[in-house]
């Protein structure tokens, strides 16, 4: 990451890590089209009603995984062996205990959260089961998001790429066999995605265990150093929060989204599935701009940060307006993948159209944020993050969508978000990388 070309090293880094992110999102996009497929659109509109709430409840602990990355790669590059390894060990019981800590929230909060979010009374049962066993895998998906972050921290995106085809393969067999062989519904996809998420789990720690170097792991080994964790938490916290909070406002955006009906609730569960693989392609380039930034300013390359941010930002906008046209121009026909009812498809179009080209500006807003964190500085990207994405879109549905309803109206806030944040980014960028300079 540190010498040569880099359009080549994003490129062969980051494509990897996008096929893993969309192979993650298989998880719950197989779940969206087999019950809506065999279980009909109430309990296509169950699951999907849920998928905003249980991303805010999660992104804090996931933010926190941007921290180990950063960390890990600064020390990695820097050749500090003893670091790594307490690194390692301290991130992956931080890990474990988020991830029981998550169970516990999941059963005794799903059904509360999901009625503040005005769930309709037709689903709501549905959704509480599908989320109250979906978290009982939470300690699988945060063992195996942590321990993917430090592959991905020595420059590797390809294990974790095999986990997931592994692992999502397991996903979809069972889903089939769960529903339509035994007629689950949503607790079938729920008991297939927590299995999968198990598999992926395993596989990444068998990985890490059977590594040669400061990046092996050994159970012996576990550990909470409070001088790592402050150090993760730096970069990890801000980002969290900043997930989690503008994950609040697309919980808010649900609810607006339900007051339609199950119908709409039924669209726009498909068309957030397809805007969630736009968002981890594009993401994908976001993480390996925090990586490449990490490990640059580990030996002090100032000058190919600056061309790490450039690169990134022409990959990013290639990504995003090929998977962005491809989504608009076809949208019709993938929704159709997802059910065949043509209001519910009606929807999902009136959704995509405002989202999926103009998507390449959601690009640019989280790639000025991921270098800053490559740099250590997260908590005013953060704040920048909230003010302009939340903060608009919170104006958006109580100030202009109750006068003018449609979801329509309301989708529009998603591009107008995207552009206040980018301004606001930008700018602080400049300030952030003049100090860097400095040093």
């Amino acid at each position: 990451m540190c010498n040569g070309t880099i359009m080549d090293k994003l490129v062969s880094f980051s494509l990897p890590l996008m096929l893993s992110g969309i192979l993650q999102l298989m998880f719950n996009a197989v779940d969206v089209i087999v019950v809506g497929r065999f279980a009909g659109s109430q309990a296509l509109a169950a699951v999907g009603s849920t998928t905003a709430l249980i991303n805010m409840f999660v992104n804090l602990f996931m933010g926190i995984s941007l921290g180990t990355n950063v960390l890990a790669a600064r020390f990695f590059a820097a050749g500090k062996d003893r670091q790594m390894s307490e690194t390692v060990h301290t991130s992956i019981a931080f890990a474990a205990i988020s991830g029981i800590v998550m169970v516990f929230v999941g059963i005794f909060f799903s059904k509360f959260a999901l009625e503040l979010m005005a769930t309709p009374a037709d689903v709501i049962e549905q959704s509480t089961l599908y989320m109250r066993i979906y978290f009982l895998g939470m300690p699988f998906f945060m063992l195996y998001n942590y321990g993917a972050a430090i592959l991905r921290a020595v420059g590797d995106t390809k294990r974790p790429l095999i986990f997931l085809i592994i692992s999502g393969v397991i996903n979809a067999v069972l889903n089939m066999i769960l529903v339509i062989v035994f007629h689950l519904a949503v607790e079938g996809v729920a008991i297939a995605t927590v299995f999968s998420q198990m598999i992926s789990c395993i596989l990444v720690l068998r990985c890490l265990y059977r590594s040669e170097g400061s990046y092996q792991f050994r159970f012996s080994k576990l550990m909470l150093k409070g001088c790592y964790l402050k150090q993760i938490f730096q970069v990890g916290v801000p980002a969290g929060i900043q997930s989690t909070v503008i994950n609040f406002s697309n919980v808010l955006l649900q609810s607006s989204v339900n007051s339609f009906g199950s119908i709409a609730m039924a669209g726009y569960t498909a068309a957030n599935n397809i805007l969630g693989f736009l968002f981890v392609s594009v993401n994908s380039v976001t993480q390996a701009c925090m990586s490449f930034t990490s490990q640059n300013y580990g030996v002090r390359k100032w000058k190919r940060m600056d061309k790490i941010l450039v690169d990134c930002m022409i990959l990013s906008m290639i990504v995003a307006l090929v998977l962005g046209g491809g989504s608009y121009i076809f949208g019709s026909q993938i929704l159709r993948i997802y059910t065949e009812n043509e209001e519910v498809i009606r929807c999902g179009m009136e959704i995509l159209s405002y989202t999926t080209l103009t998507y390449f500006l959601c690009g640019f807003m989280d790639l000025f944020p991921g270098a800053m964190r490559g740099m250590g500085f997260s908590a005013a990207p953060m704040m920048l993050s909230i003010v302009g994405t939340v903060g608009t879109r919170i104006v958006w549905i109580f100030g202009i969508f109750p006068r003018y309803r449609s979801l329509s109206v309301l989708f529009i806030s998603y591009p107008v978000s995207w552009i206040l944040t980018i301004a606001m980014q930008v700018v602080c960028f400049f300030i952030v990388r003049r100090k860097v300079h400095e040093k």
